[in-house]
């Protein structure tokens, strides 16, 4: 069978996996020549190809309830350095599947939302071509089988992201971020360009980080990474320091694109682009890329921390569950004071995925608490992934209908926008972590991997985790009251003065969000039944398909000891109790403060220097964005002009002219000596003049006689007869 045959043959026999990245890519590829046809030829062909990936995605999910393939390999690409052949190809499997499912579920609902949100926007083809593309490079991500392929679908969502975010480039004021004044404000361009240089920087850092492990594995292969990963572990621990160097270099790019601290400054400013985009970047796809990269390389770590013993690769467990937790808590305080509607659902997305990368990190705490740990980071991204695409729908809505980003010119809005309010409140729910909604059985499996690890760490960032979430429910609550409930503002009053009072938005864009909330309710009341019945628990099957994911990579001899510990009912009552506790305090804050409005929040922190000191703290974002510009950009360019100022002005233009002008003069002095003296004078003129006079002299003697001639051609002739006597008698 000849190669390209055998490839056709693979790709029939298990096409799902190929096409649920291909089409999307094709699609985005076919949207300039459907814009040419058609605009609604364009549009209606951005859903089909977004549905396309659903499909395809969604045939996938019977691999679950049986063998799922595994690594698929389509074609050798290049042969490495060592021999090893780098191939094309997919890895399908549990976690491959579950988050192709989310994504291109999640995205393709967005898409049907903005054929009426950015209908007529004079870029829409250019919308198209990035989101589609962005959509076909995570699915890429998600389903590649190894490392170079990832990236190449990692850095496609970056480009895509940059383009996205600074979608409004010529920088409209009405799509300035920030403020209100005087606080800084920031145009799209300057938000995309810091998007795409602040994760740039953990691209650089996990890319030193595939280096390091290509060196020591010879392979960017999963399946293979993991099934020899006690070998080339082995060898990497010769070198003092070195896995754990590896292990925060690895890091580096989850924590640059999952916007977790200290590289989280970029995603606040990402909402910049259209609240579509805002929706796509924070639900589903591009800041969950890295919470799936550190669950798809944490077996290795796993076997390296309770296999082979190896102290620095529990370092891979520990910096990512600091970071998450801290990243968590930090974002919380950020969302309690901003004024921004999708910035405060920002910090939000920013603290949510703390969580995940606290629950992935506490897997690697205790032997016992991996599983456990995995299924909450897992649980968590797929339950945040359907109420935050919800909010941000919903706030796409609101922000749509009123025409301002600031919660202090709302109000009131929910006597115009019923539907609106009654989603985003039951996405809010969830998003607190309100029983039984989704939220609160995922955040709730985080708690658990903690108590299920288990350690004085663990307890530790279980107290930041609980803290955290009283917060979660005393934001909620702020922003909803702040957009929808009291009186309305003199900004809205004044919209309806004009006779543009706020409205519903259309059904194209309040059924995704509807169908969103039914999946996040579903799934909550299938967690509530499995109190009762653990088989239809949602919780309990990624548990299952995780189990089954890591035993399928990791070698035999691991896997048959790997095991799924039994949570007792006293530790699950615990961990129920903390979340009561996060949503009686959190919830008593937010009803006194904004629901009922009992207490004056401003007056409340005005009252005392201290709550003003730390209103501040936060409202400037714990001075890390001022940190980073002053230090980053400001700094550079203040060290550029010092520079300038110090060395080239005062060292390097003064000693320029000394070296013109003693360059200048030199080059006098050899025109007059070696060019006037010796090559005018002498080559030039002397050596002609010489030749010259030579050649009259021996004109001279030429007669044109027979005679003279013959006489000299006599004594040539005697000259070397005696010449060769002379030299025959020596």
């Amino acid at each position: 069978m000849s190669a390209s045959a055998s490839v056709i043959d693979i790709i029939m026999h298990h096409p799902w996996p190929f096409l649920a990245w291909m089409l999307p890519i094709f699609g985005a590829l076919m949207m300039p020549v459907l814009g040419k046809i058609n605009n609604k030829v364009r549009d209606y062909g951005a859903v089909v190809f977004a549905f396309s990936a659903v499909v395809a995605s969604a045939m996938m999910i019977p691999y679950l309830f049986g063998h799922t393939p595994g690594d698929i390999k389509l074609i050798t690409w290049m042969t490495l350095p060592n021999g090893t052949p780098l191939d094309f190809g997919v890895l399908v499997d549990p976690l491959s599947i579950i988050i192709c499912n989310v994504v291109a579920f999640i995205s393709f609902l967005i898409v049907v939302y903005s054929t009426s949100y950015m209908h007529g926007d004079e870029g829409l083809t250019r919308y198209w071509f990035l989101f589609l593309y962005f959509m076909g490079s995570m699915l890429l991500l998600v389903l590649a089988d190894n490392l170079v392929m990832t990236m190449i679908g990692w850095e496609g969502v970056g480009i895509c992201s940059y383009g996205l975010i600074g979608y409004y480039y010529r920088d409209p004021k009405d799509r300035w971020l920030g403020g209100p004044p005087p606080t800084e404000m920031y145009p799209p361009s300057h938000a995309g360009m810091k998007a795409f240089v602040v994760t740039g920087i953990g691209d650089v850092l996990i890319l030193a980080a595939i280096f390091i492990l290509y060196y020591f594995a010879g392979t960017f292969n999963y399946v293979e990474l993991m099934q020899h990963s006690e070998t080339w572990l082995a060898q990497m621990a010769n070198i003092p320091g070195l896995i754990a160097l590896f292990s925060i270099l690895l890091l580096g790019g989850p924590i640059g694109k999952s916007a977790q601290f200290p590289l989280h400054e970029w995603l606040p400013e990402a909402m910049a682009g259209p609240t579509s985009v805002s929706a796509l970047i924070h639900a589903a796809t591009m800041v969950k890329a890295g919470v799936y990269l550190v669950a798809r390389m944490s077996p290795i770590f796993y076997v390296g921390t309770w296999t082979l013993h190896l102290p620095e690769a529990q370092v891979y467990f520990i910096a990512i569950a600091i970071v998450g937790a801290f990243t968590c808590f930090l974002a919380a305080t950020q969302a309690l004071v901003a004024v921004e509607l999708k910035k405060i659902l920002a910090y939000s997305t920013v603290s949510q995925i703390g969580y995940m990368m606290l629950g992935l990190g506490l897997s690697g705490f205790t032997e016992g608490a991996y599983v456990p740990g995995l299924t909450a980071g897992i649980y968590h991204l797929a339950s945040h992934a359907m109420f935050k695409a919800a909010l941000f729908l919903g706030a796409g809505s609101v922000i749509h209908a009123v025409h301002t980003i600031y919660t202090f010119n709302m109000g009131g809005l929910k006597k115009y926008m019923k539907w609106t309010y009654l989603l985003m409140g039951l996405a809010t729910l969830s998003l607190s972590g309100v029983p039984p909604f989704s939220g609160f059985w995922s955040k709730d499996a985080v708690f658990l991997a903690a108590l299920e690890a288990g350690t004085p760490l663990a307890y530790a960032l279980l107290v930041v985790g609980v803290v955290s979430a009283a917060m979660t429910f005393a934001y909620s609550i702020r922003y909803i009251s702040l957009t929808f409930r009291g009186e309305a503002s003199e900004f809205i009053v004044d919209l309806d003065h004009h006779g543009h009072p706020p409205h519903e938005s259309p059904n194209v864009m309040i059924w995704p969000i509807a169908i969103l909330c039914g999946l996040f309710i579903l799934t909550g009341l299938l967690g509530l039944v499995g109190v009762f019945n653990p088989s239809v628990n949602p919780e309990v099957f990624i548990e299952k398909q995780m189990h089954h994911m890591v035993e399928a990579l990791l070698p035999h001899s691991v896997a048959e000891h790997m095991h799924v510990p039994h949570i007792s009912d006293t530790t699950k009552m615990v961990g129920a109790g903390l979340s009561a506790l996060a949503l009686s305090v959190g919830g008593f804050l937010g009803y006194n403060f904004y629901w009922a409005k009992n207490w004056d929040s401003w007056e409340w922190v005005q009252a005392s220097e201290m709550r003003k000191s730390i209103h501040n703290f936060f409202w400037n974002r714990w001075y890390m964005n001022a940190f980073f510009y002053r230090v980053f950009v400001d700094g550079i360019l203040g060290m550029s002009k010092a520079i300038y100022n110090g060395f080239e002005a005062k060292v390097l233009m003064p000693l320029s002219d000394v070296v013109a002008s003693v360059t200048s003069s030199a080059s006098d002095v050899v025109y007059e000596v070696v060019e006037e003296g010796a090559v005018f004078g002498f080559i030039n003129t002397s050596i002609p003049a010489a030749v010259i006079s030579i050649y009259h002299k021996a004109k001279k003697s030429q007669t044109g006689l027979l005679s003279m001639n013959i006489l000299y051609i006599v004594v040539m002739l005697m000259a070397i007869i005696l010449g060769m006597l002379y030299a025959g008698g020596i």
